[in-house]
């Protein structure tokens, strides 16, 4: 696992070498060396990709406080029928 997780490191850490001069050349200075082909064509790119940006992260907050502490405890509550049934065990 942890020889996983340093060769990702090393992969993400040599992205931006990846871009080529022609590239670096066409994108806006935050893009410049990470990303191949042409800029944002309109004033809307940028806002748009930043738009989505917080979307996700909202999303990607929100799932991992519901995974982590989902904040239901009423007795009724769909989850009780998985949670207290018995285990059914294979060849019983």
């Amino acid at each position: 696992m942890r020889r996983s997780f340093t060769l990702l490191l090393i992969l993400a850490a040599a992205l931006p070498a990846l871009a080529c001069d022609v590239c670096q050349k066409n994108q806006p200075a935050p893009l410049r060396g990470i990303t191949h082909g042409t800029g944002p064509q309109s004033q809307w790119d940028m806002p748009i990709v930043w738009i989505s940006a917080i979307i996700v992260g909202v999303t990607l907050f929100l799932a991992v406080r519901m995974l982590v502490r989902p904040g239901e405890h009423a007795p009724g509550h769909i989850k009780r029928l998985v949670l207290n049934e018995p285990a059914f065990h294979h060849g019983e």
